[in-house]
């Protein structure tokens, strides 16, 4: 049966309170929009905001050119990401939670299909770490090794052999770090370890803001078979303070697609296989 005019009306306009009528924006009013959407997930994609946007993807560059200027966005090849501040910017969790969250989404499934029943698994500390553990969940035999306190407590109710470093506690990321970390890591010889970052850079290699953290992860490395790095695609050609390991000890990369062809590449050259997702 149709509608009735009055409900086509209705409909009409809760669509029109939903969405914003980007027609008739003015010029500071979309970048302002495009603002908020780099804020809500962490960055923003040239084509995206053009198909959304309804305008050119020249208007979109120099809108990002615009927002750059300004110093509240960083251009990237393809788009934008919110400012990096330093080598030492050090956000916290809760800070990175909501940014890129499709793209942690996508890599912890793939992450989790390399996982086999029986496996013991390294888990760092970090937003992407967590969303693996949580896709980890559908298994029923592992070992889960980690310094990351609220990865410990999300597999709490589990069947999961759960090990959780000792060390000091780092309110920033909930991890746990310093020499009693790392004596407890040269214990362990894990299957695969998931290792998230704050800059993968293919000359310098995988850094992070705090010193305690890479050389727990450096202890991580050394307990692992494999090593995995999931991170998405912001993360490649930042460098962040304290470096973790160079990019040939890195076996396996998992990110998302928007990673531009020639660092996967660079990646490939270095004997290091690449999954996109």
């Amino acid at each position: 049966m149709a509608k009735s005019t009055s409900t086509a009306q209705a409909d009409r306009s809760a669509r029109d309170k939903a969405e914003p009528d980007f027609s008739q924006m003015l010029i500071e009013e979309r970048r302002q929009y495009i603002l908020g959407l780099a804020q809500k997930n962490g960055r923003v994609l040239v084509e995206e905001l053009s198909r959304s946007l309804g305008v050119s993807t020249i208007t979109i560059r120099k809108d990002l050119d615009e927002l750059q200027s300004r110093g509240v966005l960083q251009r990237t090849h393809g788009g934008a990401i919110l400012p990096i501040a330093g080598s030492m910017a050090d956000p916290t969790l809760q800070e990175k939670e909501g940014r890129s969250t499709d793209e942690k989404r996508r890599i912890s499934e793939a992450a989790a299909k390399m996982v086999s029943e029986g496996q013991c698994i390294l888990l760092d500390s970090g937003t992407t770490t967590t969303a693996i553990a949580r896709a980890l969940l559908s298994f029923s035999a592992l070992t889960v090794v980690t310094n990351a306190v609220n990865i410990a407590a999300e597999l709490s109710g589990t069947d999961f052999e759960v090990l959780l470093t000792g060390g000091s506690l780092r309110k920033n990321s909930f991890s746990l770090v310093g020499p009693l970390a790392e004596d407890m890591l040269d214990e362990i010889h894990a299957d695969i370890l998931f290792l998230g970052v704050d800059g993968f850079d293919v000359e310098v290699g995988l850094t992070t803001p705090n010193l305690l953290e890479s050389r727990v992860n450096r202890a991580m490395v050394k307990a692992s078979k494999k090593v995995v790095a999931v991170c998405d695609s912001t993360k490649f050609g930042r460098r962040s303070l304290c470096k973790i390991v160079d990019p040939s000890v890195v076996h396996h990369v998992i990110t998302d697609s928007n990673l531009p062809p020639t660092t996967a590449d660079s990646l490939r050259s270095l004997g290091i296989e690449v999954t996109l997702v």
